[in-house]
């Protein structure tokens, strides 16, 4: 109660000198701010940095739809405004960013100028909201199936921004992403940006660290793990340097929060992810905060989402999530590729054609160095046009241009099915006979395709069930075949670390491909502007 009764004297301050100065006009007055517009650098500098060819392109259109009228003519409407921009601080957005004229009158001395760029914020904000802060296709690009365009972030908030000047809550509202994992995570981090940030002394390194063992770092490895609250003071009798099952406990809950394998082992991973500073873990939600805007048009009307990140696939049904499953992601030399497209066919007991690099790299060098690698794995050599050919009349070391083809079976990588859509990476969704790596964390084991745990399954979920029992009648009849969906499924893949869950606990994914530092210093470098 108090926050807010101090949140709304300091509006009742703001806006104080505009009362006091009652008889001066508060707003612009009626006239037509189009002419304005158009000498904008030379009647109302200093300009924004922000206020970039695209930005005054949107704020030209705005006022061309208003018919060139001022849009800020009441006291309500800033109040909104100034509440709502007030709030960005909770979606990890710099309200430094988008500066309101009309409320300060900094450097403004004309009302009609401060009408512009006060819109011109408006306008930025609802941008920044609807589509992300930072450009996606610079900093992790995605590839999109033609069939999938994406939306128009720009025509969509201008067109919330005209609908709703008279309530601008309302058009922040509609603006902000909808998806559970954007509200979740913003709650998270609205509530953790007001705390103090802890400080903990990084752990040093040495050998693994497993239950029942004796070592030195024991007392610090507690005074970490009770900084973060995975285990309370009581729970410690005393500083010593023996692994206790408290301490175990502790540690496992660690790593189930943070993607890795609950064990109790402390290893490299689990030693990394301990020396991770608090303000580094709060800079990862302001960034993967940024990500889900990024992705909140694609996030609807989505069956099939693949995090990267967390070597986790989703299915989706009307907005409700239906059905997790592990999977097993590329390695951080051959990473899985951020994509949007439709899964549209099915290869059953496919055979396996290597891609090139997976061919040039681990393939070749076996076949050089056993010939009777090919036979072993069960593989037949094809020319460019599909003809078999003899291996042992190849010049291994200058092969020319050839390919690798598995037959389908045991030794298969794919197993007994793969799940294809449009792409120009040669990735696709499959099968695997490594079962056994669906138990580690994280699980980037691929060359960049995406293995699938129970796809049997996931299959339950894109196919009807008179397509399901024809699909498995032609599994279990063991010969290749392909199929076609009735209805494809729309899939995202793409990669977040951080995840808040409907009950407000937080969890953390390895960032697998390092690309966290890289969006964090971008923001801070937006922030520097």
């Amino acid at each position: 109660m108090f926050k807010k009764r101090s949140y709304y004297l300091s509006l009742c301050l703001l806006f104080l000198p505009l009362v006091a100065n009652a008889g001066t006009p508060l707003f612009a007055p009626a006239n037509d701010l189009r002419p304005l517009l158009a000498q904008l650098s030379t009647n109302c500098a200093p300009l924004p940095a922000s206020l970039d060819e695209k930005a005054l392109t949107r704020l030209q259109q705005f006022y061309v739809q208003r018919n060139g009228l001022p849009a800020w003519q009441t006291s309500a409407q800033l109040l909104q405004l100034h509440e709502q921009i007030e709030q960005l601080a909770d979606d990890g957005l710099n309200l430094s960013d988008y500066p309101l004229p009309l409320l300060t009158h900094t450097q403004i001395e004309r009302l009609d100028c401060a009408d512009l760029l006060t819109s011109h914020s408006y306008l930025q904000a609802l941008l920044h909201l609807r589509q992300g802060r930072l450009p996606q296709q610079r900093l992790e690009p995605m590839w999109r199936a033609p069939a999938l365009p994406a939306a128009d972030a720009q025509l969509a908030a201008l067109s919330l921004a005209l609908l709703h000047v008279q309530t601008p809550a309302q058009a922040f509202t509609e603006a902000r992403p909808d998806n559970p994992h954007y509200l979740h995570l913003r709650q998270v981090y609205a509530q953790q940006r007001l705390q103090p940030l802890r400080e903990w002394t990084p752990l040093n390194g040495g050998v693994l660290l497993k239950p029942g063992d004796r070592d030195p770092r024991l007392p610090a490895l507690r005074t970490r793990l009770i900084a973060q609250g995975y285990l309370g003071v009581e729970e410690v009798a005393e500083a010593t340097d023996d692994y206790d099952p408290a301490t175990q406990r502790a540690v496992q809950q660690f790593q189930t929060d943070h993607g890795l394998n609950p064990d109790g082992i402390l290893g490299p991973a689990s030693l990394a992810a301990l020396n991770v500073s608090a303000a580094v873990r709060r800079a990862q939600l302001r960034i993967n905060l940024e990500r889900l805007r990024w992705l909140a048009d694609d996030l609807r009307n989505l069956h099939v989402l693949v995090n990267i990140a967390a070597g986790e696939l989703q299915i989706y049904q009307q907005g409700q999530l239906q059905w997790r499953s592990r999977v097993q992601v590329g390695r951080s030399e051959r990473q899985t590729p951020l994509l949007v497209s439709r899964i549209d066919r099915l290869s059953l007991n496919p055979t396996w054609t290597v891609p090139p690099t997976i061919l040039r790299e681990d393939k070749l060098p076996a076949i050089r160095a056993d010939l009777n690698f090919l036979q072993q794995q069960q593989m037949s050599v094809l020319d460019r046009d599909g003809n078999v050919l003899d291996p042992s009349t190849l010049d291994w070391n200058n092969p020319g241009a050839i390919r690798l083809r598995q037959a389908a079976g045991s030794h298969n990588p794919l197993g007994r099915m793969a799940l294809r859509f449009d792409n120009p990476f040669a990735v696709y969704l499959h099968d695997t006979p490594s079962q056994h790596l669906f138990s580690k964390a994280p699980r980037a084991f691929s060359s960049g395709c995406v293995r699938v745990e129970g796809v049997d399954n996931l299959l339950t979920w894109l196919l009807s069930p008179d397509e399901l029992q024809q699909v498995q009648t032609q599994i279990g009849g063991g010969h290749t075949q392909s199929y076609r969906p009735l209805y494809p499924a729309k899939l995202l893949m793409t990669y977040w670390t951080a995840e808040a869950r409907a009950d407000g606990t937080l969890g953390y994914y390895p960032d697998i491909y390092e690309r966290d530092q890289h969006l964090i210093d971008a923001l801070a470098r937006a922030d520097n502007r």
